[in-house]
């Protein structure tokens, strides 16, 4: 009689063991069948993602399980073939050292205690006695290993410049940190509106506001800020706030009813800062000829002077 068909008649003699086959296996089936029922009502792929890890998990180790229960089932199968087959040739049956056994015996190369005296010592210090075991093969793989290792790192960072060293590393990671850094700064000037627009101080910043205002604004309100079609920017009087965030607005969106344009289309958000702070920087000049005022005062900080009025 085959192996096969020992296990085959053993699983029917005992179906306790079909039983617990199954109730190895069914959590696996209940929780497939709550995953998918909870991923099915779950809009987060992070969930659904944890949720297949999980149950790859599971079902992973429930196979194993049923593989070593299977394992040691056809391993007593074997056994008592063999010692029946033993016991039919008047023999005894032995079993062999296992597996594991026999591995630590050929990692460790530890001498039984009834063979101490092949490699026992004449030394002798107040007793004790010195064997002369050997080193254990495991921990000479390991040096070989780091000896290896070494090489390889050798070669790899020193001789063949592969790899970075630390210093390279370091200065890696700075210009990484520095393309990010410029992102998140390109990122924030995207988002620069009339909420989040604070004055600029940066004199290449002014310049070019300066700059944008000679070409664009001056034929409406004078290369010196006094007014001519436009108001004067040079007093305290304004018409739509004077504040950086009202400037803003009131440049990017402009005054149609007033024949200001606007010129968000033509400004990108930090011209329009730009433009906006150099204006600031013109009050309380003496330009050469300048218009009466327009609007009402406006002072910083003031109790009723807020952005947009």
């Amino acid at each position: 009689m085959t192996h096969l068909n020992r296990l085959l008649a053993l699983l029917k003699k005992k179906p306790k063991t079909w039983l617990t086959l199954f109730g190895l296996l069914m959590p696996a089936v209940g929780f497939g069948q709550d995953a998918s029922a909870s991923s099915a009502t779950s809009d987060s792929p992070e969930l659904l993602l944890y949720t297949a890890m999980a149950l790859v998990v599971i079902v992973a180790v429930l196979v194993l399980v049923v593989a070593l229960y299977t394992l040691t089932i056809i391993k007593v199968i074997i056994r008592k073939e063999k010692v029946s087959e033993r016991a039919d040739q008047g023999l005894t049956y032995e079993e062999g050292p296992s597996f594991w056994t026999r591995f630590n015996q050929k990692m460790t190369d530890a001498v039984p205690l009834e063979k101490e005296d092949a490699v026992l010592l004449d030394h002798n210090y107040d007793g004790i006695r010195e064997l002369d075991n050997h080193l254990p093969p495991w921990w000479k793989y390991m040096f070989y290993l780091s000896i290896v290792f070494a090489v390889v790192y050798l070669l790899a960072y020193h001789v063949f410049d592969t790899l970075p060293l630390q210093e390279e590393e370091y200065q890696n990671e700075l210009a990484v940190a520095s393309e990010e850094a410029e992102a998140r700064k390109l990122l924030a000037v995207n988002e620069l509106d009339e909420n989040s627009v604070e004055t600029t101080t940066v004199e290449a910043e002014l310049a070019n506001g300066k700059n944008i205002f000679e070409k664009s604004c001056a034929v409406c309100h004078a290369a010196d800020g006094g007014g001519g079609v436009g108001p004067n920017l040079t007093d305290v009087y304004w018409l739509h706030g004077g504040s950086i965030n009202d400037l803003f607005k009131t440049i990017k969106y402009g005054v149609p009813q007033k024949g200001m344009i606007a010129w968000q289309a033509t400004l990108k958000p930090t011209d329009i800062r730009d433009v906006a702070s150099y204006i600031l920087t013109m009050q309380g000049t003496t330009p050469a000829s300048p218009k009466e005022p327009q609007g009402d005062p406006y002072e910083p900080g003031a109790a009723g002077q807020e952005s947009g009025n």
